[in-house]
Parts: structure tokens; C-alpha cells; sequence
């Protein structure tokens, strides 16, 4: 199927063939005649599937219908709710690039700034409003923000707004849309609390799911370290000095891990920083920029947070955790090696995390290339997979006796000696 066979409008078709698109991804061949003939739809697809693309593109070519000629008085006639700066503004740039033959205003609207060049831009009109919820909703109460004319909401990543808190904020937004709306809901994964927000608010959908990605870029070298929990920090430290690593993205699997191995690094000298849900808008962008600018050298991301992470040409991509979720893994080394360009998937297994490696190397039907030689193999370790109870005696209820003093004199010394 080409775009041409979706009978798309003549100026939405030129601004495609500009960035050379000439076939639609899966969801988008999936979904684009479904929002086109106005039917609700959820669709089950991870970004890096082009599922911007499968609701910016029928959208707009449904409302260059409604809105034609630029005299017309603009009203928000699309909103669509997504959970963070970072998305909210690559949606924004998105009906800016295939909109852009068109007479059809678009806006994006966020925390964490000042509201005023938000709300002059309002006060002129908009055919479409991207936004955050909290900014929305403030927006609204404060009256700049007029939903009596909607005909389309969409509701991106909405996996990812259950996990931050913002479900609430949902349910308010929804109730403040025209019963008559067309609703679209985009989520990578579909938890109980999204189906039921889905069975509550969605008229008759149609279902719409993307198999995830079973198989690894063939210009993405991979490669895996056997090495203990205790000593994941000192490797990664160990392979940035010494293979002069820069520009890597590193995944870990909770956000206090991310913190800790940020702030390993930074005692060691690196310059890394984390993103996660914790963070602020504003600083989970202002870190973004830095690392594509190159100023920030190791961003270390949970899964939800790097779903706003585009990067081109990113060179190294670190699992620091393995995840439990073999698709996860996938998706995360595809970000590198993209654009033709070359990549290196590095993975650290602990021993509770080789299941997770034997169901990863199922799903991409080889096996992953074991780094030996290193200079923390398994059992190297001091502390090397003992129980927490092991490794950090509570001393807290004895008493300070001699035995007391030099069991903590003791620990003291081996922790002068950790890097970190």
C-alpha cells in the first residue's frame, strides 16, 4: 500500500512525498482509514512504529476540510493530551511537517514556562492543541481554553500518563469534550486501568495492535557482560573510561537505579544525568537537549522516560538491567544504528537476570556475543549476590563495644576503596 491508496488530500500528500514517505507503517495502514471515516479507535503500538504519523495524518486531512480558508474563525477543533514536554513538542513538530499546505493552526502548550506566549496564541485561535494535562486543565480553569467545538481527542501514550499520575486529569479533560467527539486512544501497552478508561469513554472502537518488533537492526552490534549486581557501577564506569565511550543512553529499570549510577558517575568525573517520571518537564528537557547537544555525555533513562528520546545518529545504548519484557529490549538497542548509521548494544546480566536474557536471544533468534575478560566477572565481588542482610549488618541496636568499633572501622576502609 502506498499513501497515494488512502486517498489523502493533494497538499497532505505533497508534504508527505517532501520527507519521503511513500508507504504507510503497519499502524498507520491499520488506523488511518478508521480515523478517516470518524470511528473511535484504540491503538496498541510503541513509538518508533510511526503512530504520530497514523493520527496527525487523518486529522489533518479531515480538518483542512472543515477549516479551508484562513479567514475562518478558529476554534480547537483536535486536542491531544500526551504526558510530557518532550512528546508534546515532537507531536507539535509532526502537524507542523505534514500540515504545513494547509491554512490549519497548531499549537503546543506545556508547564514549567511562562503561560503568556501560551495564552496570546490562544486568544488568536487554533485549529489544534497539543498539550500537557496539568497546563491544560490550568489553562481552562483560567478560561483561555474552549472545548465546545472539538471533534477529535486524542489520548497519546496513555500507558505512560497511568504511571505518571495523570489519569485523574484524563478523566477531567474527557469530561469537558463534546459527547459527539471522535476519540482516539494510542497506548504501548494496555494495562486493566486503560481498558477500562477505554470501555468508559470510547464510542464502539475499533482495535487496532502493532506485534511488537521481534528483530534486532542488523548494523547494531551486540554484545553481553556476565557480571554481578554489586558490580554493574564499576563496569560501566570501566568501559566509558576505557573504550572512551560518549553520547551513551543507558537503561535502567527503576528511577532511584538511574539516580544511583548518576551519581556513581559524577563522582568519577562523567558528566551524566538522569530522566525519569521524578523529573520535572523542564528538566527532563533541559537534560534532553543537553545530551543531543552533546554537552550531557550518559543519559541514563527508565523505559517510560526515553520514549521522548529521538536521537539519529546515537552511537551506544547500555543495559544496565536487563529487562523482563523481551520486546523492551528490542526497542530499546533500536535506538541506535539508526539512518544507516553503525551502533553497540551493550548488555550487563546479573544471574537473576539470565531468564530474561535466554527469552531476549529467543525473541531475535540468536545469540548475543559474551564479552569474557572483563575485570568483574561473576563472583568477583566482595558482596556479589549476598542477601542485603549480608552485605550491611544493622548495627544500629548494639552496643559501641570493641567488636562494635572495628567491624565498622573495618567497613569504613573497604568503602574509602569502591570507586563509588
Amino acid at each position: 500500500m502506498t499513501f497515494e491508496d488512502l486517498k489523502l488530500l493533494k497538499n497532505i500528500q505533497q508534504a508527505l512525498a517532501d520527507e519521503g514517505y511513500k508507504n504507510p507503517t503497519p499502524i498507520q495502514e491499520q488506523a488511518i482509514p478508521i480515523i478517516l471515516e470518524g470511528t473511535d479507535l484504540v491503538g496498541c503500538a510503541q513509538t518508533g512504529t510511526g503512530k504520530t504519523a497514523a493520527f496527525a495524518i487523518p486529522i489533518l486531512n479531515s480538518l483542512h476540510h472543515i477549516v479551508g480558508s484562513s479567514k475562518k474563525v478558529k476554534h480547537i477543533r483536535t486536542l491531544v493530551v500526551t504526558p510530557t514536554r518532550e512528546l508534546a513538542l515532537q507531536i507539535g513538530e509532526s502537524f507542523e511537517t505534514y500540515g504545513k499546505y494547509t491554512n490549519i493552526r497548531q499549537l503546543t502548550i506545556f508547564g514549567g514556562v511562562n503561560q503568556v506566549p501560551q495564552t496570546d496564541q490562544l486568544r488568536k485561535g487554533v485549529d489544534i492543541l497539543i498539550a500537557t494535562p496539568g497546563r491544560l486543565l490550568d489553562l481552562h480553569k483560567q478560561g483561555f481554553i474552549n472545548l465546545d467545538h472539538l471533534h477529535t481527542l486524542v489520548l497519546d501514550e496513555a500507558d505512560q500518563m497511568l504511571d505518571m499520575g495523570f489519569i485523574n486529569d484524563v478523566k477531567k479533560i474527557i469530561k469537558l469534550t463534546p459527547n459527539n467527539r471522535q476519540t482516539l486512544l494510542f497506548s504501548a501497552t494496555m494495562p486493566v486501568a486503560i481498558r477500562e478508561l477505554a470501555d468508559t469513554f470510547l464510542n464502539k472502537p475499533k482495535y487496532v495492535s502493532v506485534a511488537p518488533i521481534s528483530s534486532t537492526a542488523e548494523n547494531v552490534k551486540q554484545e553481553v557482560y556476565f557480571v554481578d549486581k554489586g558490580d554493574k557501577r564499576k563496569l560501566l564506569y570501566h568501559l566509558i573510561r576505557n573504550e572512551n565511550l560518549s553520547n551513551v543512553l543507558v537503561f535502567s529499570r527503576t528511577k532511584h537505579g538511574a539516580d544511583n549510577v548518576v551519581k556513581a558517575l559524577k563522582k568519577n568525573g562523567v558528566n551524566a544525568e538522569a530522566i525519569h517520571g521524578d523529573k520535572s518537564q523542564n528538566a527532563r528537557q533541559r537534560v534532553l537537549e543537553g545530551f543531543k547537544n552533546k554537552e550531557v555525555s550518559v543519559l541514563v533513562a527508565t523505559d517510560i522516560a526515553a520514549r521522548g528520546i529521538d536521537i539519529e545518529s546515537l552511537p551506544y545504548v547500555i543495559n544496565f538491567d536487563l529487562p523482563n519484557i523481551p520486546e523492551t529490549y528490542v526497542h530499546r538497542i533500536g535506538r541506535t544504528g539508526r539512518a544507516g548509521n553503525s551502533g553497540l548494544a551493550i548488555s550487563f546480566c546479573a544471574k537473576d537476570e539470565q531468564p530474561y536474557l535466554k527469552d531476549i536471544e529467543k525473541l531475535i533468534r540468536m545469540k548475543i556475543k559474551v564479552i569474557d575478560g572483563h575485570p568483574y566477572p561473576y563472583g568477583s565481588g566482595e558482596e556479589a549476590e549476598k542477601p542485603d542482610a549480608e552485605k550491611k549488618p544493622d548495627l544500629r541496636n548494639k552496643k559501641k563495644t570493641g567488636q562494635g568499633n572495628s567491624r565498622k572501622s573495618e567497613a569504613s576502609k573497604q568503602n574509602k576503596k569502591r570507586w563509588y
